[in-house]
């Protein structure tokens, strides 16, 4: 399916929903609770209020569920991403982007190696908001971490081990946003891996137009013939990277469209349970 013929969320009437029916921020609820309660058609935070308001329950933890029932509900209204990605597990920040997709942002960046203390960061594109912008070392680089501050989830393709510790090292004072959705995890979970261009094609998904056969290698070489006076290489090297960074969104689509589907069967039949997340850093960026 090409980018073109991608429908999105607005022909599916419960996608706004998601964080509605998510328990997992709540205190004293995990991925086992959650699923009963979905099972028994609990699936809104007003129906679990009304639930553990109809029980008979201690007194303190009724009041702690119902006050945080509560702030979820003014949390979502006024658009607190911060408050969901500080009590969700960072695997399922995947649940954030369909109520907040303006607050999202996509994210790649190019270097000149694979350690942010051996390599530079030479181009970084952000999209999100209806707008996608290009930043390039040496000229307007110094402007990302502002840019980024407009943002609330990051989505990266395996951005944890790489894109967000170059930044990191690069620009020290950065904060990172609230929520960061790894494509490479998610998508893993679905049963796809390997490198960013391999799960594109085999799921038919974003747009390589003017930039086929470029790999991480060629980003680099391209840096070096711009360094050295090649400015045709420079515009090579940026749509690369737009492409790498604008395919995200397609697939983060389709990530959150299956999870939404694999989580939500009745437990008996689902395939992937909420699990763990990205595993613990280091910086080997994956294949792709």
């Amino acid at each position: 399916m090409s980018r073109a013929n991608w429908t999105g969320f607005g022909d599916e009437p419960e996608w706004d929903d998601l964080l509605c029916r998510t328990f997992l921020h709540l205190p004293g609820i995990g991925p086992a609770t959650e699923a009963e309660l979905w099972s028994r058609g609990i699936r809104s935070w007003e129906a679990l209020r009304a639930e553990t308001a109809a029980k008979q329950r201690p007194a303190d933890r009724h009041g702690l569920l119902e006050r945080e029932i509560v702030r979820s509900i003014e949390a979502r209204e006024s658009r607190d991403v911060g408050f969901f990605a500080g009590r969700l597990p960072a695997s399922e920040h995947w649940r954030l982007y369909p109520s907040f997709p303006r607050a999202t942002v996509f994210l790649d960046i190019e270097t000149t190696g694979l350690s942010p203390y051996e390599g530079i960061v030479t181009v970084v594109t952000a999209h999100g908001g209806g707008a996608t912008r290009s930043f390039v070392a040496d000229d307007d680089l110094e402007e990302l971490p502002a840019y980024l501050s407009r943002f609330h989830i990051l989505v990266t393709f395996n951005g944890s081990l790489f894109d967000v510790p170059f930044l990191e090292v690069r620009f020290p004072a950065w904060v990172p946003p609230a929520a960061h959705i790894d494509l490479r995890f998610l998508l893993r979970r679905l049963g796809y891996t390997g490198g960013l261009k391999r799960i594109e094609q085999l799921l038919g998904l974003g747009s390589r137009d003017g930039v086929e056969g470029i790999h991480g290698i060629d980003a680099v070489r391209l840096w070096e013939a711009y360094r050295a006076g090649s400015a045709g290489a420079l515009d090579r090297l940026v749509r690369y990277n737009r492409a790498d960074t604008v395919n995200l969104e397609p697939l983060l689509e389709f990530g959150v469209r299956e999870m939404r589907r694999r989580v939500f069967r009745p437990p008996r039949d689902r395939e992937v349970p909420p699990g763990a997340g990205p595993p613990s850093r280091s910086l080997v960026r994956g294949p792709g």
